[in-house]
């Protein structure tokens, strides 16, 4: 499913593109199920377990703004159909080497105009606790994305600095950030369907939305099932599951 090159584009870059991989009636399906989410959370006046709102310059939650649905598997199990898509698994294994797979901290980012925001700049094994390099990320974008409604944006090569950079706080964001030179940064532009796998210990982050566009995607990392990261136990961890290849809808 992946060639040498890509292969090799991966151990050295830290991430490889793959555009309109999920197409048709499943791309439909999926940006249906995600018009649902958005519609509930166009309801929410606070902040719920697993749901988050856009914050003001305050770092005050605004009501009706849904900025990440966190667990988003456990939310609506619909969305665990995407994650196993065997598009998306199949290039996973082969990178990893590794045929039984889960996958962990699913992430919905809707991304909504005027503002809507998801991640700065980061690695994902920050979060995690840890550096290991068999831990990939994968985000799938269900609509087209560019730097105006607020694009991926990844440092090739940064996965190899054999360390963790320090993260800060900002009042007014959600999450922890780092600082980098955005003259080594790449944007991925990529139509909708697409799918960027990248390693969990690249540096990585977002454009804000400032479109009159969203831009719905979803993040969440894959792992050899064996793998047992401290913060993430199988069958401990309720946001982990199983990647076995999807069988039916």
């Amino acid at each position: 499913m992946l060639t040498r090159e890509q292969v090799e584009q991966f151990q050295k870059d830290g991430y490889l593109v793959f555009e309109s991989l999920i197409q048709g009636e499943r791309l439909a399906y999926y940006k249906q199920v995600f018009d649902e989410l958005v519609e509930q959370g166009a309801k929410l006046q606070e902040q719920v377990p697993h749901w988050t709102l856009e914050l003001d310059e305050n770092g005050m939650p605004q009501p009706g703004l849904l900025h990440k649905i966190q667990g988003v598997c456990v939310v609506d199990p619909r969305v665990i159909e995407l994650a196993r898509e065997p598009a998306i698994t199949g290039r996973i294994s082969a990178l990893l080497e590794a045929e039984e797979l889960d996958f962990f901290g699913t992430k919905f980012f809707p991304k909504l105009p005027h503002g809507g925001t998801s991640t700065h700049w980061h690695q994902d094994n920050y979060y995690f606790g840890t550096e290991s390099d068999r831990i990939i990320s994968c985000g799938t974008y269900l609509e087209d994305t560019d730097k105006e409604n607020g694009c991926l944006r990844v440092v090739p090569g940064s996965h190899r600095m054999g360390k963790i950079v320090e993260h800060k706080k900002d009042p007014a964001r959600h999450g922890r950030w780092t600082d980098v030179d955005e003259s080594m940064a790449v944007d991925l532009v990529v139509p909708g369907g697409s799918v960027a796998i990248f390693s969990a210990n690249i540096l990585h982050g977002a454009y804000d939305n400032f479109s009159d566009r969203s831009r719905y995607s979803t993040a969440w990392h894959y792992l050899p099932r064996e793998l047992n990261p401290e913060k993430f136990v199988r069958g401990e961890y309720n946001d982990r599951h199983d990647a076995s290849a999807l069988q039916s809808v």
